[in-house]
């Protein structure tokens, strides 16, 4: 398992750890490779290849950040640096490679942009080959002034990309050119969330029927009916993914499904708990049924392991990583009692 890190505090970069997928616990292989913020990480589906965002806002002098392509020791985790390249635009947050592992998309959230790469044999990124500056506000000046691009999503067809842009409250929509590494504007070009929820991150549910949205400022997630050969998606439902009887100032971080489609998982930093959500079959609505402390404070991020046996949460603010056990009958979780320590955790991925 690979841990992204903010860099600001103890952590150096990329870590790795051991999964023991019969007791849950995880045993670390230390620092795999030394970089800045790397806030979101991403595998090749080769596992030949691992890709990084730099979460920076200067690179090579200009007002852009960075991705950087390692190849991966499978015996040691190890990283190898292949080569690095700009975003062209600063503050890249979130990244995917495509089902054929030749392109590269990635969100820039303070510049408010999408840029592609192309992947080469050897696993290294060419120059952006796509460049996407979004335009407009959202509801909540404070927080909405401009678009912010917060992460990149690839349906089972691998014609289409979905990406979350907080500043506008919308899902934009685009075509895929894989083989050329390229993304242009889908027609419609968005689908939209209530105003002033600030859509972050979303999983598509495994028939791919049904896209699910965490919405960072509205502590929500927005179900939307898919339609997979034309891209088409239709708002139906809205649910909190805090409790009824909270008061306090909570945002929504991550968001996963289950490998059945089941049950949906989305992390609440200020509440700092997971909630699980169970799946209506017929409908594909969710049901708010448990939402489980982390142990720590600001869980930007979590992951359900290969298995979907456990689930482990990162805790950004004080700076552990926890383990629940999950229960795949009922979704719910508890908790293991193991605890790790790591500075500012923030994304998760496997390799198996």
């Amino acid at each position: 398992m690979y841990v992204g890190t903010y860099t600001e505090g103890t952590s150096k970069g990329i870590y790795a750890y051991r999964l023991d997928a019969k007791t849950g616990k995880l045993t670390s292989l230390g620092l795999v490779a030394e970089t800045p913020d790397p806030t979101f990480v991403a595998l090749h589906p080769s596992g030949k290849f691992l890709y990084a965002v730099n979460e920076v806002n200067t690179f090579q002098g200009k007002k852009a950040g960075s991705v950087v392509s390692y190849s991966v020791d499978h015996a040691t985790g190890k990283l190898t640096q292949l080569n690095q390249v700009s975003t062209q635009s600063p503050g890249p947050c979130h990244l995917i490679v495509d089902a054929t592992g030749k392109t590269l998309m990635v969100a820039n959230y303070f510049g408010g942009s999408f840029t592609s790469f192309p992947i080469a044999a050897d696993g290294k990124l060419g120059e952006a080959a796509s460049f996407v500056q979004l335009q407009g506000s959202g509801a909540n000046k404070d927080r909405q002034s401009a678009p912010h691009g917060h992460s990149v999503n690839l349906p089972k067809s691998n014609k289409f990309m979905l990406g979350a842009d907080l500043g506008t409250d919308k899902i934009m929509i685009f075509n895929l050119d894989a083989p050329n590494g390229k993304i242009t504007p889908h027609d419609p070009p968005s689908a939209s969330v209530k105003p002033g929820s600030g859509p972050r991150h979303l999983v598509i549910a495994p028939d791919q029927k049904h896209v699910y949205v965490l919405n960072e400022m509205g502590s929500s997630v927005s179900t939307f009916s898919y339609d997979p050969a034309t891209a088409g998606m239709k708002l139906i439902d809205d649910v909190s993914a805090l409790p009824a009887d909270f008061k306090g100032e909570s945002t929504g971080a991550e968001i996963a499904i289950d490998n059945a489609g089941k049950f949906v998982y989305s992390s609440n930093r200020g509440h700092d708990s997971i909630a699980v959500f169970a799946v209506d079959k017929g409908s594909g609505k969710l049901t708010l049924i448990q939402n489980q402390s982390t142990g720590g404070s600001q869980p930007r991020s979590f992951i359900l392991d290969p298995s979907g046996n456990y689930l482990i949460a990162g805790n950004q603010k004080t700076n552990t990583m926890t383990t629940f056990k999950v229960d795949k009958a009922t979704g719910k979780l508890t908790a293991t009692g193991d605890k790790y320590d790591l500075g500012a955790p923030v994304t998760f991925v496997f390799l198996r």
